[in-house]
């Protein structure tokens, strides 16, 4: 079987696309089991586990490179980019009333994910300023006891994987709302 020089393009594109979608989700995977591992271990020893705090203390490869936090985001992202990529043809011809309530969903979720966004970066910043007023720099270790004051969470991880959200579901619905003829392009 011969392809065209752009089948045989599309195929190459298609390759890395997932390629990369499985590094991405490898990584996803990996960091999350890691936090999982730390994080039980951590509450079995103190009965309290601070949510997303072992991904912002965990620099990787080495100490002041990135966090795994990071990592995380960036991975979720460009994960869900080559999703999109990947499966395109697939949902381009979904009815019209499908693709409606998706739209209208995909929306509520990037409201959500902007508000949270904003919320938790307004209220770290407040606190960064505030320990900065007394003297303290404590930036990684800010944490806030909500939505339930047993299981806190940290405002570094809450704020850059409210961003992924929100970059996720903004694309997501740009995606769906593209006229039909852009999608193929």
């Amino acid at each position: 079987m011969h392809y065209s020089t752009i089948e045989k393009e599309e195929i190459r594109t298609r390759k890395l696309f997932l390629a990369i979608f499985y590094f991405c989700a490898v990584s996803m995977a990996a960091i999350t089991f890691y936090a999982l591992y730390v994080s039980i271990g951590e509450y079995l020893s103190t009965g309290r586990v601070v949510i997303g705090e072992v991904l912002v203390n965990t620099d990787f490869p080495v100490h002041g490179l990135a966090k795994l936090v990071t990592y995380l985001m960036i991975v979720t992202v460009v994960g869900w980019y080559c999703v999109t990529k990947l499966g395109r043809d697939k949902v381009k011809d979904i009815p019209k009333s499908v693709k409606s309530i998706l739209q209208l969903i995909v929306l509520a979720i990037a409201i959500v994910a902007l508000y949270e966004f904003i919320y938790n970066a307004l209220i770290w910043n407040s606190l960064i300023t505030a320990d900065v007023m007394k003297g303290i720099i404590r930036l990684d270790k800010i944490n806030v006891p909500y939505p339930n004051p047993n299981t806190p969470w940290n405002l570094v991880f809450a704020t850059k994987m409210s961003l992924a959200a929100f970059l996720i579901s903004a694309h997501g619905f740009y995606t769906i709302s593209k006229p039909k003829r852009e999608q193929t392009d």
